[in-house]
């Protein structure tokens, strides 16, 4: 899925080549760690969530040795161009425009819903303002539709935006903000949703494409024997392949 801050915080950078050429070392998988249930930091400070579980999972398919590396969304794209990890598995929507960057596996999630959060039922959402996380999918529908977007960097801060009436309403993905939604009562979600995007694939170099094919193929083994809809289901984040 994604104000501005212009630092970057990498955690958790450890030793590990850059995947390159016939062979591997270790293969750090970027995250953003703030976008459950996709991923999140657990109580022990562990990127955990679907992503995670998935991540580990196509690791051990493609017979990688993977660590974990948590970036700030709004710079998650350029640090993986500059080498600070080796994938992206963060929630992030294969579109058109991210292609012409990097480049992308195949979808492990269908397209999912993307919901209005606000404060009342009779949000004007047209007419408003409308909260999104930076640099997300939510940000440029909004943007072409000609909404007034307030952009930010965390999607905890898309959530404060409404809480403290800066904004109407935020728009994000349906399985993020429907937890808001269940555990606030002055929060709900409104009936409208957008579908936007291709799915959500893993971002790669484009120089690596024998690195993509791994996991490609991870992935496509992953959906014919019926566990990656298992963890779908599991963590609800879209429909079933």
């Amino acid at each position: 899925m994604k104000l501005l801050i212009q630092t970057t915080a990498v955690l958790a950078l450890t030793a590990g080549a850059v995947f390159a050429g016939s062979h591997s070392e270790t293969i750090r998988m970027g995250t953003e760690g703030a976008y459950p249930p996709y991923n999140f930091l657990n109580d022990a400070g562990e990127v955990d969530g679907f992503e995670r579980e998935l991540g580990d999972e196509l690791c051990l398919r493609a017979e990688l040795t993977c660590e974990w590396v948590t970036n700030e969304w709004d710079s998650i794209i350029p640090n993986l161009v500059s080498g600070n990890y080796d994938t992206i598995i963060a929630g992030m929507s294969i579109t058109d425009e991210r292609d012409e960057v990097i480049d992308f596996t195949q979808n492990y999630t269908q397209p999912d819903p993307s919901s209005y959060l606000a404060a009342s039922m009779d949000a004007d959402v047209a007419g408003g303002v409308v909260a999104a996380q930076v640099n997300t999918i939510q940000a440029s529908f909004l943007a072409a539709a000609g909404v007034t977007v307030l952009e930010f960097a965390t999607p905890e801060d898309t959530i404060a935006a409404v809480r403290n009436g800066e904004a109407d309403a935020v728009l994000a993905d349906k399985s993020f903000l429907a937890p808001f939604a269940e555990e606030d009562a002055s929060l709900m979600l409104l009936e409208q949703e957008e579908l936007i995007g291709g799915g959500v694939g893993m971002g790669v170099r484009e120089s690596d494409g024998e690195l993509k094919a791994k996991f490609d193929a991870a992935i496509t083994s992953m959906k014919e024997d019926g566990t990656l809809n298992t963890l779908i289901e599991k963590w609800g984040v879209g429909v079933t392949f």
